[in-house]
């Protein structure tokens, strides 16, 4: 009997630290954002030009009324539909450690 409730422990164990690192999203090795450097070119002028791309293509959105209406519109609805996500996340991080505190008392 002990073996299984260790393993069931262990298990669980897991289940907790694989969600936290798919919903932390942070790695040891810098954080969120840190492969974000291979993205982009490595030389000044190839940034300043990635930067000037950007630039003209905001100001173009932004000076487009309709555009920039749509793009409001798309932006709300992502952002929506993430925070309903996030909170599906939530509440089964919640079911996930109600579970094990359940089996830690069932254990003592």
């Amino acid at each position: 009997m002990a073996k299984k409730s260790k393993r069931k422990k262990l298990q669980a164990d897991q289940r907790l630290l694989e969600l936290a690192r798919l919903t932390g999203g942070a790695n040891a090795n810098g954080g969120l954002l840190s492969g974000l450097d291979k993205l982009l070119p490595s030389g000044k002028s190839e940034r300043f030009l990635l930067g000037l791309l950007i630039g003209a293509g905001a100001a173009y959105l932004f000076s487009d009324e309709e555009l920039r209406g749509k793009v409001i519109k798309s932006a709300l609805k992502l952002y929506a539909g993430m925070a309903g996500e996030f909170e599906e996340i939530k509440e089964q991080i919640a079911d996930f450690k109600a579970e094990f505190d359940a089996q830690q008392q069932a254990e003592t």
